[in-house]
């Protein structure tokens, strides 16, 4: 059975999106076979593969709804063993239904059962928010990527989304670890840059990974999604792609040291 790992901050523009679509890009090209949910409302994550989201009948919503089982939700993104599961803004609206539903917590992860061994990894795009679908998001995972925008606010709320992790953990008994905190958007040039590692490395200590790798401010990677590609296949030479490259070979090391 592969890993499944929820791409997470309740804060937006940290990178999130951008993190999800290119890093299961590069454990794809790593001859990886990868599943990506975009469990987002925006869609955003459907749209960086060139997909009108508009367009989708059998997406996470209607796969969440039960309205079809997720295997009939899979498209191919055109990429080599990469899938996606899509998302659109009938999502929006799914707070509210799964919120009566019995175990209304686990639903995504009972949805996923069954295509959990036809991957090596899954990786969810999660909404910046602490509702229902970040929690469905966090029982089905193995672990957490957080990406952290290195700017003066990165830490503002991260007490609050340990707080929702730990719930999650002890009374759901679905404990979610961390896989790594990912440093985003960052220029070691500036003095800003600096500090806020800095500050990462400080909040978190010894008790959590943080990546070796980290995330540059970088045009190519935000011009991408504009022209249907992931930002790793848009430009393969720019900083940004190279860093989520990196980013992939560090993940596949993680699990060989194991």
């Amino acid at each position: 059975m592969g890993e499944t790992i929820a791409i997470l901050n309740q804060k937006g523009g940290c990178g999130k999106t951008t993190t999800a679509v290119n890093l299961s890009t590069a454990l794809a090209l790593n001859n990886k076979r990868v599943l990506l949910i975009d469990i987002d409302p925006q869609g955003n994550a459907t749209t960086s593969f060139g997909i009108p989201k508009s367009e989708i009948e059998k997406t996470i919503y209607t796969t969440l709804t039960g309205k079809n089982p997720v295997e009939e939700a899979v498209i191919p993104t055109g990429i080599d063993r990469l899938d996606l599961v899509a998302s659109n803004i009938a999502l929006s609206g799914a707070e509210i239904e799964l919120s009566g539903e019995i175990g209304f917590h686990s639903i995504l992860n009972e949805r996923l059962e069954n295509i959990k061994d036809s991957y090596d990894y899954i990786l969810i795009d999660v909404p910046p928010s602490l509702g229902v679908l970040t929690i469905n998001s966090l029982v089905a995972s193995d672990s957490v990527i957080i990406p952290i925008q290195a700017e003066f606010y990165a830490l503002e709320g991260m007490a609050d989304l340990m707080e929702a992790m730990q719930l999650v953990g002890n009374r759901l008994n679905s404990p979610c670890n961390i896989k790594g905190i990912l440093l985003t958007l960052y220029d070691s040039r500036t003095r800003l840059g600096r500090d806020v590692y800095e500050n990462v490395k400080e909040y978190f200590g010894e008790k959590e990974n943080i990546f070796d790798i980290t995330i540059p401010r970088n045009v190519k990677l935000a011009e991408a999604p504009s022209h249907g590609k992931p930002g790793v296949l848009y430009d393969e030479e720019c900083k940004g792609s190279t860093a989520y490259m990196e980013l992939a070979e560090e993940i596949i090391g993680m699990e060989a040291a194991k």
